[in-house]
């Protein structure tokens, strides 16, 4: 069940990071992306063409609207939040069908199916726009 505060929701989320800082890379990322599956979704919230104006991940969970587009986003500042050597590559792209986290050149696929990760190439092609783990730094720290 989502949490219904904003505070509740930023406890939530420290708790799902502490939780999965030591599991091994695929079982920490099923975490997340079953977590961040777990947001209220709505149709729209955030656009590619807004980019330097997308939200940082505290004002994401405050905002508490999230679309495929914002819970790629959140699974990105994630995955970035942990400094994990092994999930360290990754990047949020816009495909023709959604928006996806690839981690370690699509070795891993979030943001695809709430149950699980992809560990297999999905077919993704045309992807429109992308942004790497590292372009995303400034809006962290």
């Amino acid at each position: 069940m989502w949490a219904a505060t904003f505070e509740s929701r930023l406890q939530a989320w420290q708790t799902l990071r502490q939780s999965v800082s030591h599991l091994p890379a695929a079982l920490c990322l099923e975490h997340i992306n079953q977590w961040w599956f777990g947001t209220p979704w709505c149709s729209y919230y955030l656009h590619w063409d807004d980019r330097d104006s997308w939200p940082d991940p505290w004002q994401l969970l405050q905002d508490n609207i999230f679309c495929s587009l914002a819970r790629g986003l959140g699974m990105l500042y994630t995955i970035t939040l942990l400094d994990r050597e092994d999930i360290k590559h990754s990047e949020l792209v816009e495909t023709e069908n959604d928006n996806l986290v690839l981690i370690d050149s699509g070795k891993y696929v979030l943001n695809w199916d709430p149950d699980r990760i992809v560990n297999i190439n999905p077919g993704i092609t045309n992807t429109r726009h992308r942004v790497q783990q590292s372009s995303i730094n400034h809006m962290i720290l």
